[in-house]
């Protein structure tokens, strides 16, 4: 089964995690893309490509040539929603980057 794929907007309009993406480099683009897809398609994954972090809330994990990005995001129904996309900086998800997420998430609940 596929899942629809849509980016979290913001009530002024904006979306974050295109914004975000917008500011890699192609190549960069590209990995994350694939990443998205196999999700996409592939639902329910795991490791490696999928975590948990808690109840309704994934990443997915995307090596990059001398990096790491994650994507964080919900699902309602049969659509995933990408909430946050961030560079990630040390061994432990930053708990600001974690707090965002879990904001957004709950924006879309209400």
């Amino acid at each position: 089964m596929r899942m629809g794929v849509v980016f979290y907007r913001t009530d002024s309009g904006s979306e974050p995690v295109r914004d975000w993406l917008k500011g890699l480099a192609k190549a960069e683009k590209r990995i994350i893309g694939g990443d998205i897809k196999t999700v996409q398609y592939g639902w329910p994954l795991g490791m490696p490509v999928v975590r948990k972090l808690e109840q309704n809330l994934w990443e997915i994990r995307s090596r990059l040539d001398k990096r790491i990005a994650r994507i964080l995001f919900t699902i309602q129904g049969t659509t995933m929603i990408l909430l946050h996309g961030f560079i990630k900086k040390s061994q432990k998800i930053a708990k600001a980057e974690l707090v965002l997420a879990r904001q957004r998430k709950t924006r879309l609940e209400k």
